[in-house]
């Protein structure tokens, strides 16, 4: 039975956090669903379809590098309930710090009564990762500052494009 695996999030924009979760994800499991959520009340910075071709290019090649199948998605219901529509039994889930791990169990633990089946994995963050967030990626670029450390260099150059309009 083959290990298929969900990483949900916002990818607005992609980080080098994401990639390093997908890094870590990739060697672990023989699919990685990455599914951008949609949530109606939020306005992301980049389209459905950029987030989902940013996530294409810098994640493609880690996964055919370790031999992982790779499928990027968009879901608009629960996270836990678009993992089993796609046949993942496992949510993959990047963590930071302290504050990550306690917000994300309590997820964690309502996703297992919802879907025993679907089991969570936590990743710990690479050191020079951790404080990496998207929304300050964003608002470093909005100031016009320089976000090369914290964003793959193709994101880099799409957040540059975003910001001189």
């Amino acid at each position: 039975m083959p290990r298929i695996a969900f990483y949900a999030g916002s990818f607005d924009p992609v980080t080098n956090g994401h990639l390093d979760v997908v890094r870590q994800s990739v060697s672990l499991v023989d699919r990685l669903v990455v599914a951008i959520g949609i949530h109606p009340g939020k306005k992301p910075l980049f389209s459905t379809e950029e987030r989902l071709d940013m996530v294409r290019e810098v994640f493609a090649p880690l996964a055919t590098k370790a031999k992982c199948e790779l499928d990027c998605i968009t879901f608009d219901d629960l996270t836990v309930t678009a993992a089993q529509r796609v046949g993942a039994t496992i949510l993959i889930r990047g963590l930071r710090d302290g504050t990550d791990l306690d917000y994300e169990m309590q997820i964690a633990g309502m996703n297992e009564t919802m879907a025993p089946d679907v089991h969570t994995v936590f990743l710990p963050a690479s050191p020079t990762v951790r404080p990496i967030t998207a929304t300050l990626v964003r608002q470093i670029a909005g100031m016009g500052g320089n976000v090369a450390n914290f964003v793959p260099a193709a994101v880099a150059a799409r957040l540059k494009t975003k910001f001189a309009k």
